[in-house]
């Protein structure tokens, strides 16, 4: 005779709100890399204006692309958090000194990232 055993896995409610702010903020990252990536004339002048040349733009828009596909994948959604930490940090400086614009935006980005490199700071060491 033969017996199956049925285990139910709880979900709790933490890691369901941290997936969804995850996919929150990769959603936010896809949509601010695509304009960079496709040449927008906005995009454009902005990286005009920062003086680093438009390689830099699409350097810009692959690592925050790259980072939003990394917030969905479970093994990588720590380490692609570090990297947008990184990446905000890079354009917080940028918005202070060289663009004279606002760091709201990026630094609220960056707080969201940070917070979910420490919920998921157990995928950034290897097992």
């Amino acid at each position: 005779m033969s017996t199956t055993v049925t285990t139910t896995r709880r979900v709790r409610p933490g890691t369901v709100a941290l997936w969804v702010v995850q996919v929150l903020l990769a959603a936010m990252f896809a949509m601010a890399a695509l304009p960079k990536l496709s040449g927008d004339p906005l995009m454009v002048e902005m990286f005009d204006a920062i003086g680093a040349g438009q390689w830099f733009r699409v350097l810009v828009g692959v690592l925050e692309l790259a980072g939003a596909i990394g917030l969905l994948l479970p093994r990588l959604c720590g380490l692609a958090a570090l990297g947008l930490v990184g990446v905000m940090v890079g354009a917080i400086v940028t918005n202070l000194f060289v663009l004279g614009a606002s760091p709201a935006i990026p630094v609220a980005y960056l707080l969201v990232a940070a917070a979910i490199v420490w919920f998921r700071r157990s995928t950034l060491v290897p097992r």
